[in-house]
């Protein structure tokens, strides 16, 4: 199993650190035609419509 030979600094370990601030939770936006929230320039899960058409047909439960 590999282990380092030296030490690393505490400026090397924060430099890799910043990156994880970075994330974000994704945009979300309201469905034009059941108001439900969805990805911009996704189909909506719950109506299953992209741009006014019906794409995905979804089965009620």
């Amino acid at each position: 199993m590999a282990n380092p030979k030296h030490r690393h600094s505490k400026s090397r370990r924060d430099k890799r650190r910043t990156q994880k601030q970075k994330l974000t939770a994704p945009n979300l936006t309201a469905c034009p035609q059941c108001q439900e929230v969805k990805q911009p320039h996704h189909a909506c899960m719950s109506c299953g419509t992209y741009n006014g058409r019906e794409i995905v047909t979804v089965q009620q439960i």
